[in-house]
């Protein structure tokens, strides 16, 4: 069984300049620019990376050209949540035959399952594969909010090892170690220096597509190297683009940074739209600040 560990970025999913199709050949530099930088693993097709809002087609070959560009220098993570459990296990099943070394899951995210059925719905996904399964807490876009308790008890199927916690409460990092027995690694969602004081074994980071060996670098300080003092300083350093790439602006800001960074990712997808003149102000002060960016 693979064992996931450090601040794996949750990618953007680079689209043309009208946002029409996936732009491959930056995909392919993206990850190399990644790894490059330190990167221990990649996590396309999640929130950040448009899940809903590609074609059944371009998700399949947005999962190609990662893994294959990959080749096995990282794990990559796959999005494979649908509201419909047979679609989670067709996309999985298919992540899992194109290589994926895991799969990432929020809970069906309309349907308002009972603890029950959402119980059903992973346990129909691990019967199908043999990769581990994040699951994704974050209750604030799916609907419901998965307990330290119900994760506890989704711990003990077979392939679910791991959870992606974005509640925003970091009190559960160190209930759902407890109530899982120690079965599930929680990876922050929000908050990755204080869950990773409390035990959080990674960081599923939206700010590594624009910093990636500062966001690697947080995880190490303050996890590898025990040096608390140091990790909590580069955490205060990376505040400002946590918020300014914070809310509804998440996919939409990170993009722009990427642009001004020189990565021609193209616009999120409909009905988001690109940030507002004001805020790319914003968004390139701070990337000055944190000595990425020369103008």
């Amino acid at each position: 069984m693979s064992d996931f560990s450090g601040s794996y970025t949750v990618m953007v999913t680079p689209f043309t300049e009208d946002g029409s199709k996936v732009n491959h050949d930056v995909l392919r530099s993206f990850v190399d620019w990644q790894i490059d930088n330190g990167v221990p693993g990649l996590i396309p097709l999640g929130s950040t990376g448009e899940f809903l809002s590609v074609t059944e087609d371009e998700r399949r070959d947005i999962v190609k050209t990662t893994v294959a560009q990959a080749d096995g220098r990282i794990p990559v993570i796959v999005g494979t949540a649908d509201e419909w459990t047979d679609n989670a296990v067709r996309y999985s099943k298919e992540a899992e035959d194109l290589g994926a070394s895991g799969v990432m899951i929020i809970p069906p995210y309309y349907a308002s399952p009972s603890e029950a059925e959402i119980v059903e719905h992973y346990q129909q996904i691990s019967d199908a594969i043999r990769i581990p399964i994040m699951i994704y807490n974050n209750p604030n876009t799916a609907n419901l909010d998965l307990s330290p308790a119900l994760l506890g008890r989704l711990s003990e199927i077979e392939n679910v090892k791991y959870v992606k916690e974005s509640s925003g409460d970091v009190t559960r990092v160190r209930e759902i170690n407890r109530l899982s027995e120690d079965r599930m690694t929680v990876f922050s969602g929000y908050h990755p220096f204080d869950s990773f004081l409390l035990g959080a074994k990674g960081y599923v980071s939206v700010c590594g597509n624009i910093v990636p060996k500062l966001s690697s670098d947080l995880y190490r300080l303050a996890v590898t190297e025990g040096d608390i003092s140091a990790g909590r300083e580069l955490f205060h350093r990376l505040l400002p683009l946590l918020d300014a790439i914070a809310g509804d602006l998440y996919v939409a800001g990170t993009k722009e940074a990427l642009d001004m960074l020189g990565f021609a990712v193209g616009p999120p997808r409909m009905p988001r739209r690109r940030v507002p003149s004001e805020h790319k102000v914003v968004i390139s002060q701070v990337l000055q600040e944190l000595g990425v960016l020369t103008l």
